[in-house]
């Protein structure tokens, strides 16, 4: 009878050596579970500022013209100031929010949940 040969190249099964796996080995290495250092997005943390302070802005502004402290011709303007005001600052909040308990690093919070704009 011939000489089997591995499916691999035609290698004869006689030179074809194996090693015998240890009985702890469960085919994973620690390098697989190892988290990577997280990535800072900081263009998004940039973005969510400008958008928390022209919001904190527009709230502040809407807010005098509704109270009256600021002197405005057209009333029905007011309303709306506020809103986009309001309309803005909370993405701007809620993304600062979870940067700032990202770098503290809470748990639960991670620079992952902010959106990042880097292709």
């Amino acid at each position: 009878m011939p000489a089997r040969s591995s499916a691999i190249g035609g290698i004869p099964n006689s030179r074809v050596k194996y090693s015998k796996l240890s009985a702890s080995d469960d085919g994973y290495i620690d390098l697989q579970f190892k988290k990577s250092p997280p990535k800072v997005p900081y263009k998004a943390i940039a973005l969510a500022t400008v958008l928390f302070l022209i919001g904190s802005l527009l709230i502040v502004i809407g807010a005098l013209l509704l109270a009256g402290y600021i002197e405005v011709t057209h009333a029905d303007r007011t309303v709306p100031v506020l809103i986009i005001g309001i309309l803005v600052f909370l993405p701007g909040f809620y993304h600062l929010r979870i940067a700032y308990y990202a770098s503290k690093g809470y748990r639960g919070y991670s620079y992952d949940d902010i959106p990042d704009f880097d292709d």
